[in-house]
């Protein structure tokens, strides 16, 4: 059994050069739920030092001019990811990105720095999220351990690009197809968010084929994704959120469960179709997420 958490809406999250002003300037216009400020692919090994210096003004301009939350994406192996926590481990950060994680052990020793880091500093103890990037076929084959290995880990993604370099293929959506559904199936065992979309999403100029995709991962499952590109922020907003009609459509399968229940009965039809158990839960939990992204959408900062 899973202890119910409440986690952030982040159905998307925009990734943020830490060292590219330029980028920096403008994230916070972009509407997405988090910012991902990143210290790792797009940070230059000789600039990776400079860069965890300009981490503290970087979150000060995205809390104060801002409503986006705001993730820290950090580096592996490990002497580059304990100066990458020392500079991220601050008020204001909401979430680290864990990239390449390696097994539950690893989540745990990270886990570990930070509870330190949060206690020397005078900061909640545990109110920093993690997120854990699957990259590599081993420990894809660790993923339900990784997924219950902590408390502190909100949700879990398969770095596609990477994944697909490890076992030799091309990034097809056909090819990561079922090393996508493990990770859904591993976060949602451990009750935590599954992250990403299925295939890759590397060519973000075809915004056709991303809304295709971002509807499809929607539908498997997936609750938001990270990107690259702000043009993808407005995509994945929408493709993750319930649509107008499913509002609805849910709204009266509650209704009608209520009348049901109170004239004695566990079931009853709309339109022709069975209702039962199963899909008043799905109705519920869609207006579950429908509120709690309205509450995002007019929440103070």
């Amino acid at each position: 059994m899973t202890v119910e958490r409440k986690f952030p809406v982040w159905r998307s999250a925009l990734f943020v050069p830490a060292n590219v002003e330029r980028f920096v300037v403008k994230a916070v216009e972009r509407g997405a739920d988090a910012l991902i400020i990143d210290l790792e692919d797009s940070v230059p090994l000789a600039e990776k030092a400079n860069a965890r210096k300009l981490i503290p003004g970087i979150v000060k301009r995205f809390r104060d001019t801002g409503s986006s939350d705001v993730m820290v994406r950090i580096n592996q192996p490990l002497e580059l990811a304990v100066p990458d926590l020392e500079a991220a481990v601050i008020a204001g950060v909401d979430a680290i990105k864990i990239t390449k994680v390696e097994g539950a052990e690893h989540l745990r020793l990270l886990d570990e720095m930070v509870t330190r880091l949060e206690i020397e500093r005078g900061l909640p103890i545990g109110k920093i999220w993690f997120v854990g990037l699957i990259e590599a076929p081993g420990p894809l084959a660790r993923a339900h351990d990784i997924a219950r290995s902590i408390p502190r880990l909100a949700g879990i993604s398969l770095g596609a690009e990477d994944y697909a370099t490890a076992i030799g293929a091309k990034p097809t959506e056909e090819t990561l197809l079922m090393p996508k559904q493990q990770i859904v199936q591993a976060a949602r065992a451990a009750g935590i968010l599954p992250l990403g979309t299925i295939g890759s999403v590397a060519d973000f100029s075809d915004l056709e084929g991303y809304t295709r995709i971002v509807r499809r991962s929607a539908d498997f499952g997936f609750v938001g994704s990270a990107c690259i590109h702000p043009s993808l922020v407005p995509i994945l907003n929408e493709g993750f959120s319930p649509s107008a009609k499913e509002v609805a459509d849910a709204e009266r399968v509650v209704a009608l469960n209520k009348q049901a229940a109170a004239e004695g009965r566990a079931s009853f039809a709309i339109d022709g179709k069975m209702i039962d158990i199963p899909i008043v839960q799905r109705a519920e939990a869609l207006l579950e997420r429908a509120q709690a992204i309205a509450a995002r959408a007019h929440r103070p900062r």
